[in-house]
């Protein structure tokens, strides 16, 4: 005969066993959640019009906190001024979020960005080296040297409209 307590660990395992694959087999909850569900967002499309005295040219927004929140002011009149013969700059009426946004950025032409630590909008017409606290918001579409005539130019700009 064998003594019970040579019985108890295999059927401690056994049983173990069983329950880690009943576990196993048991289809997930309705109501849970699962962590490892990827989130699908669409990226919006913002469009937006540049009225300058003789042209209107079109950019378009990029989807982040920063742009969306320079989205929000709109529409914007505002009286750029040269900055190093690069770009137009302007300040803004209200600082914008820096939330998600890179320490910096390197521009090219059209760029539309904000430099953080002045809180003014940025217009490049011209490629420039890599600024830190400088968040890119969208590009123009096209017609970035209408940006390089001298002087201030008055713009105003408005949202086109947002589309999925």
């Amino acid at each position: 005969m064998i003594p019970r307590t040579y019985l108890v660990p295999p059927t401690l395992v056994v049983g173990l066993g069983i329950a880690a694959c009943d576990a196993a087999d048991r289809p997930a909850r309705p109501n849970a959640v699962s962590s490892t569900k990827p989130t699908t967002r669409r990226a919006r499309i913002m469009k937006i019009n540049l009225k300058l005295p003789d042209t209107t040219l079109t950019a378009t927004l990029s989807d982040t906190a920063s742009a969306n929140d320079f989205a929000a002011m709109l529409p914007l009149t505002l009286t750029l001024t040269d900055y190093h013969e690069t770009e137009k700059v302007s300040d803004l009426p209200k600082k914008l979020t820096r939330e998600g946004a890179p320490a910096g950025a390197d521009p090219s032409v059209g760029d539309i960005a904000y430099y953080a630590p002045w809180g003014n909008l940025a217009l490049f017409y011209e490629d420039f080296g890599y600024s830190d606290g400088l968040i890119l918001l969208g590009k123009l579409d096209g017609g970035a040297d209408a940006l390089a005539a001298p002087g201030p130019l008055k713009v105003t700009i408005e949202l086109q409209g947002v589309r999925p």
